[in-house]
């Protein structure tokens, strides 16, 4: 593969500075080759899948022979196509897979955000490729276990004795059920996030993964197919006739009047037809599992960046570029991985990291990678600091006391000359911001952790509290004394209110400005806005309008640290590179941006603190046992908070008060201090 890269340079020059062409690459050899890999394997556990998927179908107590005799005789020319055709699915089942797949979770924040992604046109051409996978393996459960099962239609007599073709219910219904199997399984997999992907924090062989997870895979198959078979059963008592009498018009086919329908109670008294749908709903989940299972054991595999490319067609590979260039996310995080492994245990390249270019003797690699780090950190905490802005704009309002005209703010970025810069190198979730609708630029962000000022389920009162006090009103500048002058109620924010020197700026009510004039809506815009707030005042008193846009915040607190797992990788690699320093670093090149790391740690710790102190978002979820769902991103935040505390102090027991010479804030220094003594 790197070959052909190298020969699609030499091809055409002019995309040597091209980086989309090497990122492509890149991916294609790591990523797309793993893929391929993870759905060879399992399309050669199919055989022996398959083989107890008819061994249990067809196993009979009472007649053992016949069982083993059976079995024998499935090898057929149909046979051999249904295996094919289940072939074809487990690599389409792949290719979705790889298709669909994430490493930040998609969290829905309220009940019609998850609405609308099971609504999107993405998922619902993903929803029709399960539903026709569905159909596909349900044909070929019908045909491998035979009998009653194996044909759509039977010849049968009607009532003037003339021989017609009929519908055979049995097969259909098991059409059917591959057809709502699949379905729901890929509504389920939008539900519980099915299609992340997430790192292992202990390193195993592939082997071994797999062999600890088979068991619980069989599990959750055998679970979600009794609970599918169930609902499918009652979908079909109420709607069978629909499909049933669809197909006999389109195929031509008679009802037969002497058996009895299938969309009756008599379907809950047959329990083979119960049972041979549980199998087959049961091998259906399992052989999809198990590519699942594989392919995130194959993609989250560790992968090794060299951190100095010999060769210059071959720098895109290098760790620091992949870094800081734009790459796909799932490269991004196994960089930071490698990143974080190299930093513990491999001095050789922990050397290559230090070391210096040459000619011109500057650190590169040591810039690039903790730059990009560092850009890391200062997004979060801005995330951060705009998600507290914002519950605080929100309604979470001081008491109205004296002690609550002081402002409480944030220590900046900007107050520290040695804080990184903040560079937003890395996307932020799409579902952790979103503008509010108010429409007015200096609205703050509204995050999906408390309700938005303009949404019907905001209350009046919140909107009075909050709203701004109008020049003319009574109220301006005072309280209820025209001798007691005071501002208007601050709220507590992390923008650049403060000045350098740390005061508040003046009253707004005591600096004179120019007198505006307030120009007077139309007539027809000032009908359309209480028309407007008289349809929100209407669609608030609705229970179930309420149900569906109310916040929910575990939710929104998951999603403010759903790509948390790169910033961890970044706080291990930063903190073991700098204590690797101090017996390494032979050129001193970690000791200049030092002030840097600190403060971005000090900074995030604050506000992960903060945070920590709101409601919802210390309550730890629990994890779900009995589902392929992976549940570590509901804990990331709880990671992050220990890893970070960690980091520091791996930074403060091994350079110990020689980091009374680092240049830093006081406040920062201040808080070094409670790492030093032991005290965080």
């Amino acid at each position: 593969m790197t070959s052909s890269c190298t020969l699609l340079w030499q091809t055409h020059p002019f995309l040597k500075q091209t980086a989309a062409v090497w990122s492509s690459c890149l991916s294609v050899q790591v990523i797309c080759w793993r893929a391929a890999a993870s759905i060879a394997w399992s399309v050669l556990l199919l055989p022996p899948t398959t083989a107890v998927f008819v061994l249990l179908s067809k196993f009979s107590l009472l007649q053992p022979i016949q069982t083993i005799s059976e079995c024998l005789s499935l090898i057929s020319a149909s046979s051999i196509f249904s295996f094919i055709l289940l072939g074809g699915v487990i690599v389409m089942v792949g290719f979705l897979i790889l298709e669909y797949y994430t490493v930040i979770p998609t969290i829905a924040c309220s009940k019609i955000a998850l609405l609308s992604q099971l609504l999107h046109p993405r998922q619902f051409i993903n929803s029709i490729g399960h539903c026709l996978m569905g159909v596909i393996v349900g044909w070929c459960c019908a045909v491998t276990i035979g009998h009653r099962y194996k044909m759509l239609g039977r010849p049968c007599k009607i009532s003037d004795g003339y021989s017609q073709m009929c519908l055979n219910e049995h097969h259909l219904i098991f059409l059917l059920a591959g057809a709502f199997v699949g379905f729901s399984h890929s509504l389920l997999g939008v539900i519980h996030n099915i299609n992340y992907i997430s790192f292992q924090i202990v390193q195993q062989h592939k082997y071994l993964r797999f062999k600890g997870s088979l068991p619980l895979v069989l599990k959750c198959s055998a679970t979600q197919a009794f609970y599918s078979v169930r609902n499918y059963i009652v979908v079909y008592f109420f709607l069978g006739y629909i499909p049933k009498t669809w197909v006999c018009k389109t195929l031509n086919l008679q009802l037969e009047g002497s058996v009895h329908p299938l969309d009756s109670i008599a379907v809950l008294l047959d329990l083979s037809l119960l049972y041979h749908l549980w199998i087959s709903a049961t091998f259906l989940l399992f052989t999809w599992y198990i590519t699942l299972l594989l392919f995130r054991i194959f993609v989250t595999e560790v992968y090794t960046f060299p951190v100095q490319s010999t060769f210059t067609e071959d720098s895109h590979q290098s760790l620091p570029k992949v870094l800081t260039d734009k790459q796909p996310m799932i490269l991004k995080f196994l960089a930071l991985q490698d990143l974080a492994l190299l930093s513990q245990h491999s001095p050789s390249r922990r050397s290559e990291v230090f070391s210096l270019s040459q000619p011109g003797g500057h650190p590169h690699n040591w810039n690039a990678i903790s730059g990009e780090c560092l850009s890391l950190l200062a997004a979060l905490t801005q995330r951060l600091a705009a998600y507290h802005e914002t519950v605080a704009t929100n309604g979470r309002a001081k008491s109205l006391s004296s002690g609550s005209e002081r402002i409480t703010s944030e220590p900046s970025s900007t107050e520290d000359p040695m804080s990184p810069r903040p560079v937003f190198l890395m996307k932020t979730p799409n579902i952790a911001f979103a503008r509010s609708v108010g429409g007015s630029s200096q609205s703050p962000l509204t995050i999906p952790f408390t309700p938005d000022l303009d949404s019907p389920f905001a209350s009046p009162a919140l909107r009075r509290l909050i709203a701004p006090v109008e020049q003319c009103s009574p109220w301006h500048g005072t309280v209820q004394s025209p001798h007691i002058m005071r501002r208007a109620p601050k709220l507590w924010s992390t923008s650049t209110d403060l000045q350098v020197n740390g005061s508040p700026p003046p009253s707004p009510a005591t600096v004179p400005g120019p007198k505006q004039e307030i120009s007077k809506p139309s007539f027809l815009a000032q009908f359309l806005q209480n028309r407007k707030e008289q349809v929100k005042h209407f669609l608030a008193k609705r229970v179930l309008i309420m149900y569906l846009f109310n916040k929910l915040p575990e939710a929104s607190s998951q999603a403010l640290f759903a790509d948390s797992q790169a910033h961890i990788w970044a706080l291990e690699g930063l903190s073991y590179l700098v204590q690797a320093s101090f017996t390494e670093d032979q050129f001193g090149v970690v000791q200049t941006t030092l002030p840097s790391i600190l403060s971005s740690m000090l900074l995030l710790q604050e506000a992960v603190d903060r945070h920590f102190k709101l409601p919802h978002a210390s309550s730890k979820p629990v994890r779900s046992t009995s589902s392929m769902e992976d549940s570590t991103y509901k804990t990331l935040r709880f990671a992050l908070r220990a890893t970070l505390k960690t980091a520091i102090y791996r930074i403060t027991t091994t350079f110990g008060d020689h980091l009374n010479a680092v240049e830093m804030s006081a406040e920062h220094r201040k808080r070094l201090q409670q790492f030093l003594q032991y005290k965080e």
